[in-house]
């Protein structure tokens, strides 16, 4: 049935008035607000943005991290017809300018005082932007600004106007229609401007229902809030599924608190990208280096079992009795207080997108009871159009197509897909609306892959980064980067990696270093270093490297599409990338085309044979600040294997 956001809110307000909608932790302690606490709270803030003037159709900017009351903002915009817009909290100021012009924003609602100070400072680039309101007062004491205010002031304006008139805010509910618009939600802009992805309450609550549909969800599921509200990933799971589905959402007090507060709350459904998961697992093996002799030979002997054993219990398969004995001593010993430690111990369905997750990673997790599947979708289809179902669960694929959903492949390779949760447009852009949505309905994906014997999908690259090799033994090959620089990035010594190839003889790549993987293995070796520059650039990490690269040569060599993508020469950069120096999206999504520009020089090194290449590079710290690294970075070279041949 069609609704819309604030009518979910006031159903659930009704029916459920005194169980919790969202906690947040202040101070070590856990906040409650019910859903009837919530619906008021949205009913004053509805009343207080209507006093101050947001109308019908307007946008609102929403900035911070996941908090009640910024929830809150976004249902009572929603009840006016307004549309809420979240932006990244971690943007620098600069990268709000073109979407408070673009959508012509007039009001916004943000956090804190560093949200406030990046607004203050664009009021001369974006002229419309007349009034900000900030939720936590701390540090805001001495500001005087014209249209600063705090949410207080707007609740308490909201509460009077509503004591006044009582049906009023119902009555505003009921104007809005499913097929308005409920929110903007700006893409990476990966090769250039971000593009203002337009839906409708229709296409978010649909595709939530569906989603929650596929994996039974109900109102006593725990959700932890804690990755940017901007992402639409975050957003379905924390908004569009929380209102449909009525269960609980927790905010963290802070970023440097979620593992705390993950193992406090032991949600039940569970999302993260794969560097989330890759972040976990590494800390877990750093930990387990440091441990006694005996309590690593008890984990790598119980993991051998669980990952024999494990994936096959997950997928409702049988094993043998000493398996199952031998799995159960190991969920006393290890699995079970594992989980506990990860905060994994309640999960029943965890969701990982965005980037390609490790088989071995994957396997992981799922070998130790966590119930980890994948799902594939993007901000333009509303998430979810392909997921994995229980029991049909593969590394190398995203799944099924979810109720729904049609999916296409073209000549090319190119993924279409039809669904009831697509974008209603691009804002302001009809020329990228057209190019993505054909007269027909389908929506071009820009991805590259294929439905495989068993109906899932399965991703290769983007169709425009799909390229040929040129010259050289492999020319006229298939090269896929995306699906390199994932097969690197499998492995926990590797954050990022940049490949190039495209029309060369041969693909070289550009290795980004885990700080805390890589500096652990040089403590346990007797590697001293001096930060980030001086650990990346030492012989022996360039070793521990080089073995990395080559496994992914060997593994490739077996594929006979992308055989020639083998990594013949790499360097490990001087710097980690960074989406404040442009070279990362918000999102964390590399900007392959931008590095190569920005790093030509080590490029050209890396192709011209040369064994090292001096670099100066200009870098801005977390205050603002900019700053200047340099160093000789050494090229090395990797051991490539022939094409394995296949049996007839």
């Amino acid at each position: 049935m069609s609704t819309t956001f604030p009518r979910l809110l006031l159903e659930h307000a009704a029916k459920r008035p005194q169980a919790p909608a969202v906690r947040e932790k202040e101070y070590g302690i856990w906040q409650t607000l019910t859903w009837s606490q919530l619906a008021h709270l949205v009913r004053e803030l509805a009343a207080g943005l209507a006093l101050a003037g947001l109308q019908r159709g307007q946008h609102i900017v929403v900035v911070g991290a996941n908090r009640p009351r910024l929830s809150a903002s976004m249902i009572a915009a929603q009840s006016l017809g307004a549309v809420p817009v979240p932006l990244y909290q971690d943007a620098a100021g600069a990268e709000y300018a073109f979407p408070i012009t673009n959508a012509e924003v007039a009001f916004a609602i943000v956090e804190d005082q560093e949200q406030v100070d990046k607004l203050l400072e664009l009021r001369e680039t974006c002229p419309r932007l007349e009034r900000i309101w900030f939720d936590d007062p701390r540090g805001m004491r001495n500001y005087d600004e014209p249209g600063l205010a705090s949410l207080d002031t707007l609740i308490e304006r909201g509460r009077a106007f509503c004591a006044e008139q009582p049906g009023w805010f119902e009555e505003q509910v009921k104007q809005t229609q499913p097929d308005d618009v409920a929110a903007m939600f700006f893409t990476s802009g990966t090769t250039g401007n971000p593009k203002g992805v337009v839906h409708t309450h229709f296409t978010l609550t649909d595709r939530a229902r569906a989603g929650a549909s596929f994996d039974n969800l109900g109102n006593d599921e725990e959700v932890l809030a804690y990755l940017p509200p901007a992402w639409i990933g975050q957003n379905i799971f924390s908004y569009a599924q929380w209102l449909v589905c009525g269960y609980v959402v927790n905010c963290p007090e802070s970023a440097s608190t979620v593992m705390i507060d993950l193992k406090e709350i032991g949600p039940t459904y569970y999302f993260a990208p794969p560097s989330v998961f890759e972040g976990l697992l590494t800390s877990v093996m750093i930990r387990m280096e440091d441990a006694g002799a005996i309590k690593r030979w008890l984990f790598h002997r119980f993991m051998a079992v669980a990952r024999r054993v494990g994936p096959i219990r997950m997928d409702g398969g049988t094993v043998g009795f000493t398996d199952r004995l031998l799995y159960a001593l190991g969920n006393l010993c290890i699995y079970g207080p594992l989980r506990n430690t990860l905060g994994l111990s309640r999960v029943r369905v965890a969701y990982t997108a965005g980037e390609a997750i490790g088989p071995d990673l994957f396997s992981f997790y799922r070998a130790i009871g966590v119930n980890l599947k994948q799902l594939y979708g993007s901000t333009e289809t509303a998430v979810f159009v392909c997921m994995q179902p229980d029991n049909a669960v593969r590394a190398d694929t995203v799944g099924v197509p979810c109720e729904g959903v049609e999916l296409q492949v073209t000549d090319s390779g190119e993924i279409l897909i039809r669904s009831p949760g697509l974008l209603k447009g691009y804002y302001k852009n009809d020329a990228a609306t057209g190019e993505v949505l054909s007269p027909e309905g389908w929506y071009r994906t820009g991805d590259a892959g294929f439905l495989d014997a068993s109906g899932q999908l399965k991703i290769i690259d983007r169709v425009k980064d799909v390229g040929r090799l040129q010259g050289g033994p492999y020319d006229g090959a298939m090269f896929a980067p995306k699906y390199v620089e994932n097969k690197l990035k499998f492995f926990p010594y590797i954050k990022e990696a940049v490949a190039f190839g495209d029309r060369r003889d041969r693909v070289c790549a550009f290795i980004n270093v885990d700080f805390n993987a890589v500096g652990n293995w040089a403590e346990r070796h007797n590697l001293p270093y001096a930060g980030y520059t001086d650990l990346a650039q030492k012989p022996e990490v360039y070793e521990l490297i080089r073995d990395c690269v080559e496994k992914v040569n060997a593994d490739l060599s077996n594929d006979d599409k992308l055989c020639g993508s083998q990594v013949t020469r790499f360097l490990v950069l001087h710097k980690e990338l960074d989406a404040d120096d442009g070279e990362l999206t918000r999102t964390r999504k590399v900007r392959r085309g931008y590095i190569g520009e920005k790093y030509t020089v080590l490029v050209d090194a890396m192709y011209s044979g040369k064994e090292s290449q001096y670099i100066e590079t200009q870098v801005k710290f977390e205050d603002g600040r900019t700053g200047m690294v340099a160093a000789d970075l050494k090229i090395g070279d990797a051991k490539t294997f022939s094409p394995v041949q296949k049996a007839a």
